[in-house]
Parts: structure tokens; C-alpha cells; sequence
């Protein structure tokens, strides 16, 4: 199986090549730090999974020496490498950039919402394709749009103070069972999606 994790760094090195100095970049300019690290790592999670969404693939994938359930399991310990790679070079840009150390906080809010949205997008894009999933993020970023130009123009201001907000809690039990419920979830979409996975026929 750590070949299989292998393979997808190999394959996506030239991305993150490219990404991981966009991200400094984005730092230097004193964007959000939970926005670039959300959108960086499911936008290089997602592209390492729907590399391997061809019939062809799956079936060299099926007849090599690997199970159905080390196949989908790769895909989640590679999608926790890919976000441990991206908080960590967050983590190195803002104190090279900035010379201060980020709030741990940002970072445990930046890996849930990560670790949340691809709870729900494997299971998805096992049972459909990724493909759907851009589809339905298209559609959701142009309503954001109009939402925001219509009927809430406020709506990022919104955002930022309630993110604000909640890293502003003192609370580590609140952390806590933020951070259990969404491994949790994690889990169980692991479990669902090596079920999805095995009954396929390629």
C-alpha cells in the first residue's frame, strides 16, 4: 500500500512543485491562512484522486497485488499526507515571511475542514466521479457569487468574523470534540467508501 501512496507523490510532484511556492506567495500578500490552505489542499487531493478515475486504471490497480480495501485506503493516508504537506509549508512560509509562529488553532481549523470535505467528497466520487463534484462546486462558487452581489454583499466579512470568533474560544474541550467528531466522520467515510469501492465492477 505505500507504494500505491508512493505513486501519487511521484505523480503529483511537478503540482506541488508549483503549489507550494504559490502558497508563499499567497502569505507574502497576507491572504487568509485557513482559505489557501483548504483551497491548495483539496484542489491537490482532488486532482490525485481523479487521476485514477479511468476504467483502465482501476483495472491495472485490480490486477496488481493490492486489495480494493489498500487501494481506497491509500487515498486517505495519501490525503492526509498532502495535508500534512501543505499546513507544514504554511506553518515554515509564516514564520520565514512574517518571523512569528501561526496559532495552532488556525492550523487544527484549516486540517478539519480539509479532513470534513473529503469525508463526504470520497464517498461521492467513488459512488459518481469527481468530475460531478467540480460540477456541483461550480455551480455552488457562481450562486456564492450572485449571492454576494445581490442579497448579502457582506457574506465574506461574515465569514472571516465568525472563523474569528471561533478561534477566539479558550476552550480545549471545545477543540477536542470538534477535532474527535471529524475523525470520526473520517472514519466512517473510509469504511463506507472501501464498501463502495468493492462491490464496483471495472
Amino acid at each position: 500500500m505505500l507504494n500505491l501512496i508512493r505513486k501519487d507523490i511521484i505523480l503529483q510532484k511537478k503540482t506541488l512543485m508549483i503549489l507550494l511556492p504559490l502558497i508563499f506567495i499567497y502569505l507574502f500578500v497576507d491572504t487568509s491562512t485557513i482559505w489557501v490552505g483548504v483551497l491548495f489542499s483539496i484542489a491537490i487531493i482532488m486532482q490525485s484522486f481523479s487521476m485514477d478515475e479511468k476504467s483502465s486504471i482501476h483495472l491495472l490497480l485490480n490486477s496488481l497485488p493490492y486489495t480494493r480495501k489498500e487501494i481506497v485506503s491509500s487515498k486517505y493516508l495519501g490525503a492526509c499526507f498532502f495535508t500534512f504537506l501543505i499546513v507544514l509549508t504554511i506553518f515554515i512560509g509564516n514564520l520565514i515571511i512574517h518571523r512569528e509562529i501561526i496559532q495552532w488553532e488556525q492550523l487544527l481549523v484549516l486540517t478539519m475542514i480539509v479532513v470534513f470535505f473529503i469525508s463526504l467528497a470520497f464517498p461521492f466520487s467513488y459512488l459518481f466521479k469527481s468530475q460531478y463534484l467540480m460540477v456541483a462546486f461550480a455551480v455552488s462558487f457562481v450562486l456564492y457569487f450572485i449571492i454576494v452581489g445581490k442579497f448579502i454583499p457582506d457574506l465574506n466579512d461574515r465569514i472571516r468574523e465568525t472563523i474569528r470568533v471561533v478561534l477566539s474560544f479558550d476552550n480545549s474541550l471545545l477543540y477536542l470534540g470538534v477535532t474527535l467528531s471529524v475523525v470520526i466522520l473520517y472514519i466512517l467515510s473510509w469504511m463506507l467508501s472501501i464498501r463502495i469501492y468493492s462491490r464496483k465492477v471495472f
